[in-house]
């Protein structure tokens, strides 16, 4: 990943504090290192490309006034951004833009790379011994002996290697729902017909029909989907959330709000998105105040109208618009039965009136308030409403 992807991702995670300098670089928690003075892909207005110590600077300052900020980096030595890139620099590395006409990501030519082939030992003889040993940061007169077919050259460059990725980050891609198919796999298979019955019949005995031969099969219970309590229903839990995009969470920008901990405004989410609505959209809660590292998936959907008689027995969640025509035609007699069984969660900017809650209060709901502005509170918002989630459905299952 180049360095500007791996600023705007931990800008948008708000894990800007896990950035730490190590003298000529920068370090990105365990993953990835870059030298501070690594050029980005970003050139300002007046031509230059900014550097990562720039940056980084930056975004972490980017709070305090222009010229305070001006003065500590002038201190430092470190360039400043120009007042023109401001805003839109922040609004790319905040997420609220997925692109910027400032960015230039250079792609190597296949000039510029030479092709690296083990089974080729003449790739090791080209190499100036010196060159290659100094720059693994080994002296050129110490005890260093490369072999003719390159064996303990590979073994100094192993040995200067440094693991980015291991077995267990290496599946956590970004938009990448691997969750979400493992449950429409067990659903789709709940869906089949229970027909196959064990026969004895010739070479097939034992073994149950349709199944070939070679396919073979085990005789342990079937894996069955996710089950949250009998109070609750069995299935994955879903959270519903208003139709109506004047709300602040809808369900364009509620993955990004409860997995990231990141408020996108709907608005700016539709015109990535293309004005394409989904149907569903599947959560999974990633970061928790105790670190607990277990994945629990929710499932979101915005209709309602759409829901079987089963289905409401899954629903755990719902972002409450304030108005009471949100709940015509639901299954159940009052707001009092509603919010018994099923957790309500009220968004709010904190400097809005009282009277835009003033309906929301007489009902027993949750008012969640986040800021207009400061994004990197987002995620103390985004474990509110897990928290109180959690709590509820723990307290159902009893």
């Amino acid at each position: 990943m180049d360095p500007l992807s791996a600023l705007r991702d931990y800008t948008i995670r708000g894990d800007l504090d896990k950035i730490h300098r190590v003298k000529d670089e920068f370090r990105f928690s365990n993953q990835y290192s870059f030298p501070c003075k690594y050029e980005t892909a970003y050139r300002s207005k007046q031509g230059n490309l900014y550097t990562l110590e720039t940056l980084v600077f930056f975004v972490k300052n980017r709070h305090i006034k222009i010229p305070e900020y001006i003065k500590i980096a002038t201190n430092q030595g470190i360039p400043t951004v120009t007042f023109v890139d401001r805003k839109p620099l922040l609004d790319y590395l905040e997420g609220r833009t997925s692109s910027s006409e400032a960015i230039e990501f250079v792609i190597p030519t296949s000039n510029e790379v030479e092709e690296y082939r083990p089974d080729d030992p003449q790739f090791f003889n080209s190499l100036p011994i010196s060159n290659s040993v100094g720059n693994l940061g080994f002296e050129e007169n110490s005890e260093v002996r490369v072999s003719e077919d390159g064996a303990d050259l590979m073994s100094l460059i192993r040995a200067s290697e440094r693991p980015l990725r291991d077995r267990n980050t290496i599946l956590q891609c970004r938009n990448k729902d691997f969750y979400g198919i493992y449950v429409g796999a067990l659903r789709r298979e709940q869906e089949k017909p229970q027909q196959r019955k064990d026969v004895n019949v010739g070479g097939n005995k034992g073994r149950p029909v349709g199944v070939d031969k070679d396919e073979g099969f085990h005789s342990g219970p079937k894996a069955k989907m996710l089950k949250v309590g009998s109070k609750i229903g069995e299935g994955v839990p879903i959270i519903l959330v208003p139709s109506a995009s004047n709300t602040l969470i809808t369900i364009y920008n509620v993955k990004e709000f409860l997995e990231d901990g990141v408020f996108i405004p709907t608005e700016v989410k539709m015109k990535q998105m293309k004005g394409q609505k989904p149907e569903c959209v599947t959560v999974q809660k990633k970061f928790s105040r105790d670190k607990d590292k277990v994945m629990t998936a929710y499932e979101v959907r915005d209709k309602p109208s759409t829901l079987k008689a089963d289905d409401w027995d899954r629903v755990v969640a719902v972002f409450v618009l304030g108005k009471e025509w949100q709940f015509k035609d639901w299954p159940f007699k009052d707001h009092v039965e509603i919010f018994n069984k099923i957790i309500g969660f009220y968004m709010r900017f904190e400097d809005d009136s009282i009277e835009s809650a003033k309906v929301v209060k007489q009902w027993n709901v949750k008012i969640i308030s986040i800021s207009k502005n400061k994004r990197h509170q987002d995620r103390a918002a985004a474990l509110e409403v897990w928290g109180k989630l959690e709590e509820f459905v723990a307290r159902s299952r009893s």
